[in-house]
């Protein structure tokens, strides 16, 4: 099923946005001349639990929709990252001010698997406390706020999260929260 690559070519290269332009052909011999991809690094999310039980979400605008989310922490993985759990600590970090005992693998997502590359990693972040003031980057503006684990799954219901990346890890999150919960 897998089709055969016969020709890449860049198209444009930044570090935040990489196309490039394919020219496939299908295990039925069809000639796919022209099937774009879009090259991103893999991305981190957490449902980020302080050791108080509350849930950390986090707002901020996102200028492609022109619309301030209500969201959860996360960010890409940098080269300087040792791996998927390193690159969520710094951004939990970075974007609440919060350190966590525990994190729990709640597995990777795909945000587009027909033209994106990379896949989101999602975790539980559980046992957060705030142990210094936000490190943002310079174009970023981020309000931290605290939930119950009610109130977020009410938000949930809702269809308060639009993007789809962190309404995955939400929903895996809870899951995982609740097994941890029964296991106590």
């Amino acid at each position: 099923m897998n089709w055969k690559l016969l020709q890449s070519e860049y198209l444009f290269r930044e570090p935040w946005l990489t196309v490039r332009k394919d020219t496939c052909e299908t295990p039925s011999g069809v000639l796919v001349p022209s099937y774009y991809v879009l090259e991103y690094p893999d991305w981190v999310n957490a449902m980020a639990m302080t050791e108080d039980g509350k849930v950390l979400l986090v707002r901020q605008y996102r200028h492609a929709i022109g619309k301030v989310l209500l969201e959860i922490p996360g960010g890409v993985i940098d080269e300087e990252d040792a791996s998927p759990e390193v690159a969520m600590r710094r951004e939990l970090l970075e974007e609440t001010g919060y350190a966590f005992d525990e994190m729990h693998f709640l597995g990777v997502v795909s945000p587009n698997p027909s033209i994106n590359t990379n896949l989101t990693h999602m975790y539980l972040a559980t046992g957060g406390k705030k142990v210094q003031e936000q490190a943002l980057d310079f174009n970023e503006e981020i309000d931290v706020e605290t939930v119950t684990v009610e109130e977020l799954e009410k938000r949930l219901k809702n269809n308060e999260f639009l993007q789809a990346l962190h309404a995955s890890c939400l929903f895996y999150g809870l899951m995982k929260w609740k097994e941890l919960q029964a296991g106590k």
